[in-house]
């Protein structure tokens, strides 16, 4: 059996989709070691993993994007906070290799530094990505904005038109820092920004059809095998099996967005409604919002133990509370911020999942209506659900790892 070495992002959002992964590797007879962020190592350790902190100067740098005053700056604010963090997690992941002597290594495709340096190692290696792919196709519009996918001669002219305005832009933000990176430990420079996606043997992609668009042109390298939906263990709360009401799950992002507001606007949009709002704020305190008779405000609560029991999921676009609530047939009312949200908003109301709705038009009449509206998209949120299920999930990550890296 294969030692595994994984590492991940400072991040929650990021370490969980991985978690049922290592566990079905583990299953199969495999060491695993893990660094991931300090609050978690406990966690990772009682599932049988080897678990060590990143880096503590990575987890010191918090995301500052959401003070950016357009979506070229967030853009120029995110990458900066990866490069400055890969400064850190090259040679952590260096260290990492170095003490544990891996068989195969697989990364987070956020952590930039890290993902070269498991490239210049030479072992087998892959990547994970829990957000969408920002990979050129022809079949789909240019990432960034959250374009609807074009439909006829007229679309594809626009997605000609546009590519080079929004790829060219990403990559020239994003592609000169990333080979500094790698002109340090010794690696050739990426050309564009798809050759971060195209230079690991594998990739494993956290999502499926229908919620990803379909295309012609995959790479053989990627592999989509569905969310891996994963909550810590926990039971049941008292005061949730107390609650009599229809349930609607208000998110946040797990790193600091500044996405307060989409809490207070739901208890504002949904007080009058038959319906009980349990919202997370990992990144904030509870108790800066109101109270209302019908909320619960919570740092922390495993959303698998709400979603059995919700007719809608309001989240702020983040993939993974997205793609938990569809992957539980819930249907999700979609209010990006910014980052790679504007694509998943979109994603919900192609598949006809749930809705979507601009932070910028966010008010309690809007939120409700679109509430409402996507509380009746039962039959595309089914859909999808079903299309991740058919993805494999972590028993078909695992298996790809054994056949593509420990064969």
């Amino acid at each position: 059996m294969a030692h595994i070495l994984a590492y991940t992002s400072p991040a929650r959002g990021h370490l969980f989709p991985l978690t049922p992964i290592l566990e079905e590797l583990h299953r199969h007879g495999h060491r695993i070691s893990l660094r991931t962020l300090s609050s978690q190592v406990e966690l990772a350790q009682a599932h049988g993993f080897d678990s060590d902190p990143i880096d503590s100067r990575i987890e010191a740098m918090d995301h500052d994007d959401y003070r950016a005053r357009s979506a070229r700056s967030a853009l120029q604010r995110s990458v900066r906070i990866f490069c400055e963090r890969a400064q850190y997690d090259a040679p952590d992941l260096q260290r990492a290799i170095a003490e544990t002597n891996p068989d195969a290594v697989i990364v987070d495709v956020n952590c930039w530094g890290a993902v070269a340096a498991a490239e210049a190692w030479g072992g087998p290696w892959a990547t994970f990505c829990p957000y969408p792919l920002a990979l050129s196709s022809r079949d789909v519009p240019p990432f960034g904005p959250g374009l609807s996918p074009a439909h006829g001669v007229f679309g594809k002219l626009r997605d000609r038109a546009l590519r080079p305005v929004f790829t060219g832009t990403f990559e020239k933000i994003m592609v000169p820092p990333l080979n500094e990176i790698r002109a340090n430990i010794g690696l050739s420079p990426l050309r564009g920004a798809d050759d971060l996606f195209s230079r690991p043997p594998l990739v494993i992609y956290l999502t499926a059809e229908p919620f990803e668009y379909p295309r012609s042109d995959w790479p053989q390298n990627i592999v989509m095998v569905g969310p891996c939906s994963w909550d810590p263990p926990a039971e049941i709360p008292e005061w949730l099996e107390k609650i009599d009401r229809p349930i609607v799950l208000v998110t946040t992002s797990s790193e600091f967005q500044d996405d307060g507001r989409l809490v207070e606007t739901a208890l504002n949009a949904l007080a009058d409604e038959n319906v009980h709002i349990i919202a997370t704020l990992p990144s904030q305190n509870p108790a800066d919002f109101r109270s209302s008779t019908n909320a619960t405000l919570l740092p922390f609560l495993p959303h698998g133990l709400v979603l059995d029991r919700a007719v809608c999921a309001i989240t702020h676009g983040g993939m993974g509370a997205t793609q938990k609530a569809l992957a539980h047939r819930v249907p999700v009312c979609a209010v990006p911020f910014g980052r790679d949200q504007l694509e998943v908003a979109r994603r919900v109301e192609v598949a006809n999942a749930g809705t979507r709705l601009s932070a910028k038009r966010l008010n309690p009449d809007r939120l409700r209506a679109k509430v409402l509206e996507a509380i009746a998209c039962v039959d595309g949120a089914r859909r999808v659900a079903d299309g991740f299920k058919s993805a494999g999930g972590a028993k078909a990550a695992a298996n790809a790892i054994e056949e593509r890296l420990l064969s």
